[in-house]
């Protein structure tokens, strides 16, 4: 874990706030809580932080508006957003907050054990020097992991976050077939013993090839019954 991590924990419930706060604290995390979005995206703003952790719902604004405006700020749009919710926790709402850029959406009631592990896994994934310093390049496209930005052929490409990290892992897995399940596990942070629908990533996967051109798109290959892989 990296060091004093900063953690901003939102909930509308003060027990919730004190409950899961403690159990950051207690892993060495700095802990700022914050009852509503409009609190929380002040907070955010003025000290970003390395991490939110934030419940759906919320009066005066949800944990998806949070996400949204969050993503919308240039201070904060690379923020690692994790969503909890006691209510909205079927699949689909949890597809739902993840394909808005949340990188894990958690049903409440979470167990210790699980939001320590959650939280040090996203917050493995944004921290790895070796990655964060890498550009990656194949046939014209040419990726700053960075300054998450792609070129195609000298042209700027604007990616969702999920595409972005989808076509990121292609190209560090280049000629190998990844399956639907690590593909879920690894771009969208799903349990893969909880959501194991390929349609999600299929529909990325054909936005994905339409933004980054024929010529490049082509080389994501989709290999029946088993999965993806992008040909070099």
């Amino acid at each position: 874990m990296p060091p004093r991590c900063r953690i901003l924990l939102v909930d509308d419930e003060p027990d919730s706030r004190r409950i899961y706060g403690d159990v950051l604290k207690a892993e060495g995390y700095v802990v700022t809580c914050a009852g509503g979005a409009r609190e929380a995206f002040e907070a955010a703003v003025e000290a970003v932080p390395d991490l939110v952790l934030s419940d759906v719902s919320m009066p005066g604004g949800s944990g998806l508006s949070l996400l949204s405006k969050l993503r919308a700020e240039k201070k904060t749009s690379r923020v690692p957003f994790i969503l909890m919710s006691g209510v909205h926790k079927g699949a689909g709402d949890q597809a739902e907050g993840l394909d808005q850029g949340a990188d894990d959406y958690l049903p409440k009631p979470v167990s210790p054990a699980l939001i320590r592990a959650k939280v040090a896994a996203v917050l493995r994934r944004y921290g790895a020097p070796e990655e964060l310093s890498e550009q990656l390049r194949s046939h014209g496209l040419v990726i700053d992991v960075s300054a998450r930005t792609v070129m195609v052929s000298g042209k700027c490409v604007a990616l969702t976050r999920k595409e972005f990290d989808l076509l990121t892992t292609f190209l560090r897995k280049a000629g190998r077939v990844l399956s639907a399940a690590f593909l879920l596990e690894t771009v969208w942070g799903y349990d893969p013993a909880d959501y194991s629908d390929p349609h999600t990533i299929g529909v990325h996967v054909s936005t994905l090839r339409r933004k980054i051109g024929e010529k490049i798109g082509s080389r994501i290959i989709a290999v029946p019954g088993l999965g993806y892989r992008f040909d070099a």
